[in-house]
């Protein structure tokens, strides 16, 4: 049996998906195949390339059209942010099963609609937060959810980039918020929430700050995932978006939490780094090292205690069994197939896959508990959401 895909998005996380499709029956023959129908973009020119490029038998410029054909079974949602909604619905009342990119929607009442419309369907809904699925991650889950750790009580984040360094960088889409919803906040902080509410639990209130350090740029003559190209003597217009936001955090454990998500730390190129520090030991773990994870446990000897790397690669670590000898690392695209890999699992054993929409919407309202917190300068409970 196959999945035929329906794919609305054809740049940066199109060919991310495209590959995991790709890749998912080769490494793991057991898992239902998706068959890479039909790709969907509003350039006709542009997404013919990348369906020829990335694999996939049909190419379309208009997603109704696509969403109302009989012989898709999933539609894959990675345009940007403000589409989202728009698509989704349409899915969900054509009965077709959803993956959609984080953040799920512009904002929280929105998100929230999605969901209900997906749970009216009764189909199979996905949120895009492929950090989970690093085998180093899955093992923090582990060590969290047996116990080995202890009572957790911090969980310190940091999503730190620096591409948009120069004040003469293009205004992307990214850094306009009528179509992303958000900067830095939504950009990377909503993996770092999602990341948290996967490994320690539920947030409780919030208090941030933010900035928007550079307020004017030129416009982009073109653009493609991060890169884009504009002349920096041309025409300006306004940054809408957040730079960087940083934000404290009570866990409704008792845990405290730290979250900083900026696009302005120079030399950082994608550092999506945490630490959890419980009442037996710490973890620590950095994306930029993807298949290590620094491990302590205060069980140790006296005289050997400190943390230890562990190399997330030997056939016990989640996923580590499909692909390479011990030591033979894998990279950011791995987490898309392992994500993938879960959300054919959870069509073919019919429950819904993590993180659902449920978690995209529960990650909305702790983006958007942040944002009131910044306006009225105070702590934020996200019961108020």
């Amino acid at each position: 049996m196959s999945l035929r895909v329906g794919m609305i998005g054809y740049k940066f996380m199109g060919k991310a998906h495209s590959n995991a499709y790709r890749a998912l029956p080769m490494f793991f023959p057991n898992a239902l195949k998706p068959e890479m129908a039909v790709i969907c973009g509003r350039n006709t020119e542009a997404v013919q390339e990348a369906a020829s490029r990335f694999g996939w038998a049909e190419a379309e410029s208009d997603w109704k059209s696509l969403i109302a054909r009989d012989d898709i079974d999933i539609i894959d949602i990675n345009a940007p942010s403000d589409a989202h909604k728009e698509i989704a619905l349409a899915a969900a009342k054509a009965g077709k099963h959803i993956f959609c990119e984080k953040p799920l929607a512009l904002s929280l009442q929105d998100a929230r609609e999605m969901l209900t419309a997906a749970e009216e369907a009764g189909i199979k809904h996905m949120t895009g937060f492929n950090y989970r699925f690093s085998p180093a991650v899955q093992l923090v889950k582990k060590l969290v959810t047996s116990g080995r750790l202890g009572k957790i009580y911090h969980f310190r984040a940091w999503f730190l980039q620096d591409w948009i360094l120069d004040p003469d960088f293009p205004l992307v889409w990214r850094l306009q918020k009528d179509i992303a919803g958000s900067g830095s906040h939504g950009d990377l902080g909503a993996h770092l929430i999602d990341l948290a509410h996967y490994l320690v639990g539920d947030l409780d209130e919030v208090i941030g700050m933010n900035e928007t350090f550079i307020k004017e740029r030129p416009l982009a003559a073109e653009m493609t995932g991060l890169s884009a190209k504009g002349s920096k003597d041309g025409p300006r217009g306004e940054v809408t978006v957040d730079d960087a936001t940083l934000f404290l955090a009570r866990f409704s454990n008792g845990a405290l939490g730290s979250f900083e998500a900026t696009r302005f730390a120079a030399g950082h190129r994608s550092t999506n780094s945490f630490e959890i520090n419980g009442s037996l030991g710490s973890v620590r773990f950095d994306f930029e090292r993807m298949n290590e994870l620094e491990v302590y446990f205060t069980s140790d000897d006296e005289d050997v205690q400190g943390f230890r790397r562990v190399v997330a690669t030997d056939p016990s670590h989640a996923y580590a069994e499909a692909w390479w000898p011990p030591g033979h690392t894998i990279g950011f695209e791995h987490t898309f197939i392992h994500e993938f890999l879960e959300f054919t699992n959870a069509i073919q054993e019919d429950r819904q896959p993590e993180p659902s929409f449920a978690d995209g919407v529960k990650c909305q309202a702790v983006l958007e508990a942040v944002d009131r917190s910044i306006e009225e300068r105070r702590w934020v409970s996200i019961s108020e959401m």
